[in-house]
């Protein structure tokens, strides 16, 4: 299903901001060789960032994108209908994902700032990491579920059901407000109880803990992978199914049991990295066909990637 005139734009943001740390690591001259191509550290996480946005744009051909940055990052990226937005904040590595989670929260407040000085129809939001590949058309959830405020994405995992590389914002003024408010209920208890986890899982426990504390909600729904929607202080929450909506493609032999036929976003975390690049560049010289991608992938659950 296209999305409908107006209703357009897909934001992410990306944890590459440490392109400039990189550059003066005396690790970063170490090569990886994917296909014909070698990559340095930070030549590796821009191709990264430019086979996201390939994807997106085949998937999405009407979507903008643009990436959260750090104003001291300088980003050589020079595509069409995607831009840079710097946001203040401190990016170093045991604060990134406090800082998204903040970036976040900024972002909507412009965005709820404009909407009370214009009033001019917007654009739905969606926050995700670049280690993801989009092969289907997201304005299928704004259409489909037509009355969530926020998307997030579960799985049936007890201490960490929930997973932040996948946010989606209804673009009205009352979604805008109410999933900032959530994100900031979300940095309150990343603040008071999760900073030890900061550098990589504070984000994710926190808001854990702020949808499973609250006293009407059943953390059961989470074991089974059917989107459902909730009231989480004052804000109407959509909880998708990682299994089709945030897929990761399991590592190592005999750890593969298949993949969702209906899958939509695919995410490539971790040492999966190097699969992401080797399934662009499977897509782009097949028929084009999602499918031969999405083969390829399925045969990777034997090898265990190290990108």
């Amino acid at each position: 299903m296209g999305i409908s005139r107006g209703w357009r734009r897909l934001l992410f943001f990306l944890p590459l901001i440490l392109i400039p740390l990189l550059l003066s690591d005396d690790k970063s001259s170490a090569m990886v060789t994917v296909g014909n191509t070698s990559y340095t550290k930070a030549g590796r996480s821009m191709a990264i960032l430019n086979v996201f946005i390939n994807f997106v744009q085949v998937s999405m051909p009407r979507s903008n994108i643009i990436i959260l940055s750090d104003p001291a990052s300088e980003l050589p990226i020079h595509r069409n209908n995607v831009s840079v937005l710097p946001i203040e904040g401190d990016y170093s590595r045991g604060r990134l994902m406090l800082q998204r989670i903040k970036s976040y929260i900024a972002f909507l407040e412009t965005r709820y700032k404009e909407h009370s000085k214009t009033n001019n129809h917007s654009n739905h939001y969606i926050f995700t990491d670049s280690d993801v590949a989009v092969v289907d058309d997201l304005g299928y959830i704004f259409h489909h579920y037509p009355n969530f405020h926020l998307a997030v994405t579960f799985r049936n995992n007890k201490d960490q059901p929930l997973n932040s590389g996948f946010i989606a914002v209804r673009g009205t003024p009352d979604g805008i407000l109410k999933a900032k408010r959530f994100l900031q209920e979300v940095l309150e208890v990343y603040s008071s109880k999760y900073m030890k986890a900061s550098r990589m899982l504070g984000d994710q426990l926190a808001l854990a803990w702020v949808v499973k504390s609250h006293p009407s909600f059943d953390a059961k729904r989470f074991t089974r992978p059917e989107a459902f929607l909730h009231e989480i202080h004052g804000a109407l929450v959509l909880f998708l199914p990682c299994a089709v909506y945030n897929w990761t493609p399991p590592e190592g032999a005999g750890q593969f049991h298949g993949m969702p036929l209906d899958v939509k976003v695919v995410h490539f975390k971790g040492s999966r990295k190097r699969l992401m690049l080797e399934s662009w560049n499977n897509f782009n010289s097949s028929s084009s066909d999602f499918s031969d991608m999405l083969c390829l992938v399925l045969k990777s659950g034997r090898t265990k990637y190290d990108f």
